[in-house]
């Protein structure tokens, strides 16, 4: 594996027990410049998951509890009058940061949640006509509960495109359980010391853009990607975007590995996080009992896996 992003988990994982594919995935995200969703009930380490992160990666952290009285303007900033000068100043919303945690995001009003859009696709906010930037690097790392809990819906598909991952964390297994009781969060989150940069962490970015990827790689993604669009099972197949993140992924997955190219493993790790929040099941599936992680895993299987040469 890269020695880099063995430092990276092995800081991570001195607060979040037993979670290595969660934690591994989340970075790979990150690395592929990408949007996390975390679907779980409250209090399994969301939280502390995003804040370990944003210290091993020296990023700059914030984090909005949403609820149905925030609004946009506290998001993307606003306009304030002072008096002293005479003049309008603008003031920061708490998206001008480096890594986002919006807890529980489908709690909030579809106005608020709109306002993340262009945020999360653009890296920029527009305030009354006046467009920003966002630091670099930024990354939106959002929490919901699963949909039926009280006082949430469910996101729109064009936001839930904009997540390049959606992950659940799950109860810890019961040495997990007995080793969070052993510990204090907030103690240990003190113990994660900065791994890379901010800097640091742009060029490993830059490594991963320019990681080789065969063009059997890239046919074997359109491949999978048009499986899913096929109407046996699913009402809506993987987008566009969803390949990209795809590709994405992949090339993150093999930094991670230590390698240089793309093989079709790669893919084969990803798949499932990539398209879980992206494609719908269809009435006939629903009908025969099928659940999305197994209809993915069955769309790996019929697609033929490609040989690469390295």
């Amino acid at each position: 594996m890269n020695d880099k992003a063995v430092s990276i988990i092995g800081e991570i994982r001195k607060v979040i027990h037993g979670k290595d594919e969660v934690i591994r995935q989340t970075l790979c995200a990150i690395l592929a410049g990408g949007h996390v969703l975390l679907e779980d009930i409250p209090g399994v380490g969301k939280t502390t998951l995003a804040v370990a992160i944003s210290r091993a990666l020296s990023l700059k952290y914030r984090r909005v509890q949403f609820t149905p009285d925030v609004l946009p303007s506290d998001l993307l900033g606003f306009n304030l009058f002072d008096r002293e000068s005479n003049s309008f100043r603008f003031q920061e919303g708490s998206i001008y940061t480096n890594l986002f945690l919006a807890d529980e995001i489908n709690r909030t009003s579809p106005k608020t949640q709109s306002a993340l859009l262009e945020v999360m696709e653009e890296r920029q906010a527009t305030v009354e006509g006046e467009t920003r930037k966002l630091p670099d690097p930024f990354f939106v790392l959002a929490t919901q509960n699963p949909f039926g809990s009280s006082g949430t819906q469910r996101l729109p598909e064009s936001q839930l495109d904009r997540f390049m991952i959606c992950l659940s964390m799950g109860y810890p297994e019961f040495s997990d359980a007995v080793a969070v009781l052993k510990g204090d969060s907030s103690l240990d989150l003190k113990q994660v010391i900065p791994v890379v940069s901010a800097e640091e962490l742009l060029a490993m970015q830059q490594t991963v853009h320019d990681l080789y990827a065969d063009d059997s790689i890239l046919e074997y993604i359109v491949r999978l990607t048009e499986t899913t669009r096929t109407p046996d099972y699913f009402s809506l197949g993987l987008s566009p975007r969803g390949s990209i993140a795809l590709l994405k992924m992949a090339r993150a997955n093999a930094f991670i590995a230590g390698r240089n190219y793309v093989i079709p493993e790669d893919i084969h790790d990803i798949f499932r996080p990539v398209c879980i929040h992206r494609v719908h099941l269809n009435a006939r599936a629903r009908a025969e009992g099928e659940d999305l992680p197994s209809l993915l895993d069955k769309v790996l299987r019929q697609v033929a896996i490609p040989k690469v040469n390295p």
